[in-house]
């Protein structure tokens, strides 16, 4: 199966796959309302308004596997997220990325290395997993690493379709 045919859901409980990002670059990123780095949110909300129109979709992964920090149901995670960080990009239901339970999106996402060469697990909220338009993972970004870095911003700018 490809990462485009796992089934996935939004925030609001619609079906949805990557297969509707066809063609665009997509930055995944596990996310949390409660943790240090959520103020990343802010440069994800940048990221993707700025690259939208060149072919970029950012798509949040709520995930409360990491000391409980995204204990919110669906709507207190939308309500969070746009307006405290007024996010419009896609929001995904909230998701095991680690563990038994993970998702087999992330069973997928979490065999590609980061740039040391380590791959597995993910370490904690805001790791970022950037796909090419053609549906490949092409990099993979560790939680500290902030969203406008320029290796990030230059691993992204590497594979807009526009």
């Amino acid at each position: 199966m490809s990462l485009a045919d796992i089934p996935l859901t939004t925030l609001d409980g619609r079906p949805t796959s990557l297969a509707d990002y066809a063609g665009r670059a997509v930055l995944v990123v596990n996310v949390a309302s409660k943790c240090g780095l959520t103020p990343q949110y802010s440069a994800l909300e940048k990221l993707a308004r700025d690259y939208a129109d060149r072919g970029l979709t950012v798509l949040g992964v709520p995930c409360n596997q990491f000391m409980g920090q995204e204990p919110g149901t669906p709507e207190e995670i939308q309500t969070f997220c746009s307006t405290t960080y007024g996010v419009t990009f896609p929001l995904l239901a909230k998701t095991d990325v680690n563990g038994d339970d993970r998702h087999p999106l992330y069973a997928e996402l979490t065999k590609t290395a980061d740039a040391d060469g380590s791959a597995g697990d993910v370490q904690w909220n805001f790791e970022k997993f950037l796909l090419a338009p053609s549906g490949v993972v092409v990099n993979r970004f560790r939680p500290t690493t902030v969203p406008d870095a320029p290796e990030v911003i230059a691993a992204i700018e590497a594979v807009l379709p526009n």
